[in-house]
C-alpha cells in the first residue's frame, strides 16, 4: 500500500513546481523530499517526476497518481476533522480560495454576513487565481473555491468535484469622460479599431476575451497598456490614455467619475463566476454557499 506522506510530497512538488519550493512548504530539506519521491517511484516501479533546469514536470504516471493522491489526502483530512469534531477538540473551520476581484467585491459583505450568522466557525481565505485551485479542493486544502471563466477560455476539468454557476458578470466597455463614443447610443468593437486598449498581457484571461471578441467581429485591437489589475486600468482610463473592458462588479464599487461604461453592441461579453466544492460538502460549506448566493443576487439587483 502506498504511503500517504509520500503522496503528500508528490502533491506538493507538483503544486510548487520544484523540489526546493516543495521542501520549504513541507518544512523538509530538498534531499529529504527527493528521497521520498525516489521511494515512491521504487514502490510503483516507474518514473513520476522529470527534473529540468526550469523545475520539475510530472510524467503521465505522475499525473495519474497526483489526481488520485489529491483525493486520498482529501479523504484523510475529512476523517481527521470528523474525529476532532466528535471529540470537540477544535471549532469548525472553513477554508476559501477566491480570485482577487471577488475578494474586493463579492466576499467582504458575504463573509461579514456569514460570521454574524455562524460566529463559531473559523474562516480562512486564500488568493487563488484561475485556473488554479481545483486540486486544492480535491485534497481538502480548500473547502470552497470561487473561480471564473472568461469568453474564449476553456474551463479546467472538474473531475470528482461539483462546479456550479454563481454569477454572470458582464464585461462593459469603459471610456474616459469626453470620449466621442460616450455620446453614441450603441458602440461596436469595429467602431474602436483605432483606439488604444488597456488590458492584460497575452495569455491573461481578459486579454483572451477581448481578442476573441474582436476576431469574431472581424476586427483587431491595439493593446497599448498591459495590466491585469482593474484598479490600474480604471486609473489609466480616467487619465484619458486608453479604453478597456471591466467587469460590472468592479464598476459597482467605484463611483462613476472620469469614466463612462457602455455595453458593447452584439457581443454579450461576460465572465461567469463559479463555486467549486466536493460532491458531499461538509458543514458549514452549504451555509457559505447559500450566503454567497444571496450576495450574488444582491449584486444582480
Amino acid at each position: 500500500m502506498l504511503d500517504a506522506n509520500r503522496l503528500r510530497v508528490l502533491v506538493e512538488v507538483a503544486r510548487a513546481g520544484s523540489v526546493t519550493a516543495a521542501a520549504e512548504r513541507l518544512s523538509l530539506t530538498p534531499p529529504a523530499v527527493s528521497q521520498q519521491l525516489a521511494k515512491l517511484e521504487r514502490e510503483l516501479g516507474c518514473v513520476l517526476v522529470e527534473r529540468g533546469r526550469s523545475g520539475v514536470r510530472l510524467t503521465e504516471a505522475g499525473r495519474v497518481l497526483l489526481e488520485h493522491g489529491e483525493r486520498v489526502l482529501g479523504e484523510l483530512r475529512d476523517a481527521e476533522r470528523a474525529v476532532r469534531a466528535t471529540l470537540e477538540q477544535h471549532p469548525p473551520t472553513l477554508t476559501l480560495g477566491a480570485f482577487a476581484s471577488a475578494g474586493r467585491t463579492l466576499l467582504p459583505g458575504a463573509l461579514a454576513d456569514f460570521r454574524r450568522a455562524h460566529p463559531h466557525v473559523r474562516l480562512a481565505l486564500s488568493d487563488v487565481e484561475p485556473p488554479d485551485g481545483y486540486g486544492l479542493v480535491t485534497s481538502g486544502d480548500l473547502d470552497l473555491l470561487i473561480t471564473h471563466r472568461y469568453p474564449g477560455v476553456a474551463l479546467p476539468p472538474a473531475s470528482g468535484l461539483r462546479r456550479e454557476p454563481l454569477l454572470t458578470d458582464p464585461l462593459l466597455l469603459v471610456l474616459p469622460d469626453g470620449h466621442p463614443a460616450v455620446k453614441r447610443p450603441r458602440v461596436a468593437l469595429a467602431d474602436l479599431a483605432e483606439e488604444e486598449w488597456i488590458c492584460g498581457a497575452p495569455g491573461i484571461h481578459n486579454r483572451i476575451a477581448l481578442e476573441t471578441a474582436a476576431a469574431e467581429a472581424g476586427t483587431s485591437v491595439n493593446v497599448a497598456y498591459e495590466t491585469r489589475d482593474y484598479e490600474v486600468a480604471l486609473a489609466l482610463i480616467r487619465a484619458g490614455v486608453g479604453i478597456g473592458l471591466v467587469p460590472s462588479t468592479i464598476l459597482r464599487s467605484h463611483a462613476e467619475g472620469g469614466w463612462r461604461a457602455r455595453r458593447l453592441r452584439g457581443t454579450g461579453l461576460a465572465r461567469r463566476i463559479f463555486l467549486v466544492h466536493r460532491p458531499r460538502p461538509r458543514d458549514p460549506v452549504p451555509a457559505m454557499v447559500a450566503t454567497l448566493r444571496a450576495a450574488a443576487r444582491a449584486i444582480r439587483v
